[in-house]
């Protein structure tokens, strides 16, 4: 579903990614982890072209997503993006704010985009919530709309970037839940996350990196519980002794 072969980046002279390559099979999901500053964010932004790269290459079932050739909004809209600050539409309602990108970019009639939109709002556990505003929700219902919304527009995959750390931890779990029933029906996903929880839990494979460095890439098993690396096994034993 998603193949990054050889991916190298800069920032002016800053490289932020080196050299990274991985795959994900279709109904995988695949946690990426690692220490702030690591290449995460910028990593999965280039799936989707939201980051530019200077070298290698990235095909999303069968696109290659940095040809110039390439429709970018056509392959963005099947490829779900849920990002750390909900990004919702401040003055939209959330039933607006799942039918919009529904009605522009898929071309769907609006009262078909809003029924699909409040069946995933109710999937979500916010039905009630529909004819309210972003900010009249918690952070922790905002992002569970943002969720609702990317899986509107028919997504073939799902891409979360650190989709719980703006929230209050009592919060988290909210979110995570969802994530967790979406991997157990088979979405295929990669999740820049720090809930080592969550991975443990679903993920089928981790990818651990350091400074723009894939210096991992192995099976939840092999991850959590004999990392090759020393510096993985740092980054562990800072995490989990808490």
């Amino acid at each position: 579903m998603i193949d990054i072969k050889n991916v190298s980046k800069w920032y002016g002279k800053f490289q932020v990614l080196t050299d990274c390559s991985t795959n994900v099979q279709k109904g995988e999901v695949v946690v990426v982890c690692g220490p702030s500053g690591s290449g995460k964010s910028t990593l999965i932004k280039t799936v989707n072209a939201l980051e530019p790269i200077q070298q290698g290459s990235i095909i999303v079932n069968g696109t290659s997503v940095h040809d110039p050739k390439t429709d970018l909004p056509k392959l963005r809209s099947h490829v779900g993006m849920v990002f750390q600050h909900f990004e919702l539409f401040p003055h939209l309602s959330i039933t607006q704010n799942l039918a919009i990108g529904q009605v522009k970019v898929l071309g769907r009639k609006s009262d078909e985009a809003i029924e699909r939109g409040l069946k995933l709002l109710d999937r979500v556990g916010l039905k009630a919530h529909a004819n309210k505003f972003p900010g009249e929700l918690s952070g922790g219902q905002q992002q569970r709309v943002a969720i609702a919304r990317a899986l509107s527009m028919d997504p073939i995959c799902m891409l979360f970037d650190e989709p719980t750390s703006a929230l209050d931890p009592e919060m988290i779990n909210e979110v995570l839940d969802v994530m967790v029933e979406l991997a157990q029906e088979g979405m295929t996903m990669m999740v820049v996350t720090h809930e080592m929880g969550f991975a443990r839990k679903v993920a089928h494979r981790v990818i651990f990196m350091d400074q723009g460095h894939i210096v991992e890439d192995a099976s939840k098993d092999d991850f959590f519980g004999k990392p090759r690396s020393e510096r993985a096994q740092q980054f562990l034993s800072r995490i989990l002794q808490h």
